[in-house]
């Protein structure tokens, strides 16, 4: 299973250790905001199970690395991607609100999309972000993504239906968009 190192960052697979701080994340409201509701330790378990099973490219599961900053060994987040289709993925990120805003995200979804691309035989990559969600727009096209559309109440959150960004990234695009 994959392990990508930046100048600051270790991003390894999920393990069984990981399970308190990715449920620190999954239940902090400023990170779920634009994610998801509040949901049960239960629920939040059962999504957290796939995500300890042995990856490779093509796994019907996530890939869920979690991003440490490599001197402390802090955590700080998660990163990774899912295969929608053989050559396509989505990707996603989440991270602990004193880890936001200092380009952890970035740096963390440049490794992702460097080893999608040159090593895990992605074509494509996508996000899917819900409308309001600034942060994660601004990262995204900071990473060279592109806004490619905006799907109207399409997901169900606090209640209300909201809109939500698709991104879309090709191979050679990324290829060719400087650091």
């Amino acid at each position: 299973m994959p392990v990508l190192t930046t100048p600051r960052l270790t991003c390894s697979p999920v393990k069984e250790q990981d399970w308190p701080f990715y449920l620190s994340l999954q239940q902090h409201p400023d990170v779920m905001r634009y994610i998801a509701d509040k949901r049960p330790i239960a629920v939040i378990r059962e999504a957290f199970e796939p995500r300890l099973q042995k990856w490779e490219p093509g796994s019907a599961h996530w890939l869920c690395l979690i991003v440490r900053e490599t001197a402390s060994q802090t955590p700080l987040g998660a990163t990774g991607y899912i295969h929608r289709e053989n050559d396509c993925a989505e990707v996603g990120f989440i991270f602990a609100p004193e880890a936001q805003g200092k380009g952890y995200g970035y740096e963390s979804l440049r490794a992702v999309c460097d080893f999608a691309f040159e090593q895990g035989g992605i074509r494509r990559l996508t996000a899917t972000v819900t409308v309001g969600n600034l942060a994660s727009r601004n990262l995204l096209e900071k990473a060279g993504f592109i806004l490619e559309g905006e799907l109207r109440e399409n997901y169900w959150l606090s209640g209300r239906w909201h809109n939500d960004w698709i991104f879309g990234l090709l191979k050679e695009e990324y290829a060719s968009n400087p650091r």
